[in-house]
């Protein structure tokens, strides 16, 4: 076990760069699996043996019997050719880091390493979870589908911001994020020359009239504070400059704030899109992908993770809700908890080639959540 700060420092960021350089896409991360249950092997941590393709979950309890609580990290990378200079960029063409999940995994694995050290001081259970496929905004549903959090009393995660400074700590209670579904459009016309589309039934002007109208759901239908975004972001259809296709298709994503606005969405759309193709002669159908939640943090424990960030140094700042999805809200369907949002004073936003973070943040935040744990422990014990 790593004795010192800058020999656990130094293990953390070696483990940071390492997945950087292994990049594995979501549902993907065998290799990334391997080595944390390698690192968590190593330090004496128990690795759960639990029915999961990719991802960890591991455990580490005191010698007293006590509440369970749950810290959570994602492993997974994104589809994006990295364009940075760093000797231990992507070795993975076409894939990266570029959203920081290798820092969020050596961050909760400092954590374990650092409860590990306190076990027999800990009067309760720590599951350490490394998470696949946040990216495809189910990964968390795996993990819960095994049952190991059935137990779980509180759940914290994180997120690193390179937007804003090290030393910084944002987060609020409720709404912190939209929840995010996807959707396709499928439009059957009838193909025809460019030259007499009168013979044919075309489906890019259905298309056209589709984009148009959807935006009349946010415009028109809702209140202007309920914070819809609908975004079509895929069309296709045709293959060449002088034919009317038979077909049209389009993709894109609703993002909303409100559980009973998102559930009222499909039915909204799919009157547009019918009564579209309708008035043509052509056929339409509406796809509908849910996708998570939105992350809603509950006040109690947003406040106590907050009091607790001041006492690790941390300046706190009361987070925006963003309109990016985050599948950790899966988790607070059943268990109440707050996530977190770290600064790492990068260059570059999320999701961006030459996207780079600060990574003297590691241990800092691997500290406060073992510190976390063990104050959530405490904090389920003394309400009993």
């Amino acid at each position: 076990m790593l004795k010192t700060d800058s020999s656990l420092e130094e293990h953390l960021i070696d483990v940071r760069r390492n997945l950087h350089q292994e990049p594995e896409l979501s549902n993907e991360e065998v290799i990334t699996t391997k080595k944390i249950k390698n690192w968590l092997n190593e330090a004496g941590i128990r690795v759960l043996d639990l029915p999961l393709k990719t991802g960890v979950v591991a455990e580490i309890s005191g010698q007293q019997p006590g509440p369970i609580i749950a810290i959570r990290a994602d492993i997974d990378a994104l589809p994006i050719h990295e364009e940075t200079d760093l000797p231990f960029k992507s070795q993975t063409p076409g894939v990266m880091h570029a959203c920081g999940h290798d820092f969020h995994t050596a961050v909760i694995l400092g954590a374990a390493y650092l409860l590990k050290q306190q076990e027999s001081q800990l009067k309760g259970t720590v599951k350490v979870i490394f998470q696949p496929a946040e990216e495809t905004g189910h990964g968390a549903e795996s993990i819960i589908e095994t049952g190991v959090l059935e137990d779980v009393e509180a759940i914290f995660g994180l997120h690193n911001n390179p937007f804003t400074e090290l030393g910084t700590f944002g987060t609020k209670a409720g709404i912190t994020s939209a929840g995010v579904d996807r959707f396709e459009i499928n439009i059957k016309g009838k193909g025809a020359h460019a030259a007499r589309p009168y013979e044919g039934i075309d489906p890019i002007i259905i298309a056209s009239e589709i984009v148009s109208s959807l935006q009349n759901i946010v415009s028109r239908q809702l209140k202007y504070n309920d914070e819809v975004v609908i975004s079509v972001t895929h069309i296709s259809s045709g293959s060449t400059w002088n034919v009317i296709p038979d077909t049209a298709y389009l993709e894109g994503t609703v993002r909303t704030f409100n559980e009973d606005i998102r559930k009222s969405i499909p039915e909204k759309m799919e009157r547009i899109i019918k009564g579209a193709a309708y008035s043509y002669g052509a056929e339409a159908e509406l796809i509908w992908h849910p996708g998570p939640p939105s992350v809603n943090n509950d006040e109690q424990w947003t406040e106590f993770v907050k009091a607790l960030a001041e006492e690790h140094g941390y300046n706190i700042y009361e987070t925006e809700p963003s309109a990016g999805g985050e599948d950790f809200a899966s988790y607070q369907q059943t268990i109440k908890g707050a996530f977190v949002n770290i600064g790492v004073s990068g260059s570059y936003g999320l999701h961006h080639p030459k996207f780079t973070l600060d990574e003297s943040a590691i241990l800092p935040s691997a500290k406060y959540f073992a510190d976390l744990a063990e104050k959530a422990i405490e904090q389920l014990t003394n309400k009993k």
